[in-house]
């Protein structure tokens, strides 16, 4: 993980509440997979499994920060387990979803994903 500074960096210039849910995401990524490496993009992170590939081929998940709320996205997440149907997203197998509010979100759930995503092997989709 980058060093806490040049994440709270990244994130200073939104308002508090989008900040405190990238915060979280951000720990709840590092509960999940300690190991995760995080990279800067342009609205946010990219976190993924450096030793396994890249973000793509070992992808765990993206956060994309904006004014009114933050977006937490799955490369493959047409292929995650989602029977809350949060997930919205038409490409072929890029999903997300928007968190405007820290206090309604459904952390629990969105461990579950995080953790799922962290283990999905896109190598064993069919061509």
């Amino acid at each position: 993980m980058l060093p806490t500074r040049i994440f709270e960096k990244k994130i200073a210039p939104f308002p508090s509440e989008v900040q405190e849910i990238a915060m979280e995401i951000r720990n709840l990524v590092s509960e999940v997979a300690s190991q995760a490496t995080e990279q800067i993009h342009s609205r946010g992170f990219t976190y993924f499994f450096k030793d396994h590939g890249g973000p793509v081929s070992a992808g765990i998940c993206q956060i994309s920060l904006f004014q009114d709320h933050v977006q937490l996205s799955f490369l493959h997440g047409a292929f995650l387990n989602d029977p809350k149907d949060l997930l919205i997203g038409k490409t072929k197998a890029k999903r997300y979803l928007n968190i405007n509010q820290y206090s309604n979100a459904d952390w629990d759930y969105f461990k579950q994903l995080i953790l799922e995503h962290s283990n999905f092997d896109p190598y064993t989709l069919e061509a």
